[in-house]
């Protein structure tokens, strides 16, 4: 399924930010920081089992349930 990285990096930052845009902009520069940048994935990239693995990790450490 193409586009699962995508849709779980903008599940990460709707729910953390909760509409506030300062909460989410912080939360994408914690993911860049992480290694996923949410500007690099669409609904088109491929995904990769390693980083689906690792993101859900950093999910978990940003108090967000996959």
């Amino acid at each position: 399924m193409a586009g699962k990285i995508h849709m779980m990096i903008e599940k990460i930052v709707r729910e953390r930010a909760k509409g506030d845009p300062i909460i989410e902009s912080t939360t994408k520069t914690k993911l860049i920081l992480k290694g996923f940048d949410p500007n690099k994935f669409s609904a088109t990239s491929a995904d990769d089992l390693q980083l689906i693995v690792k993101l859900k990790q950093v999910a978990s450490d940003l108090g967000v349930s996959l």
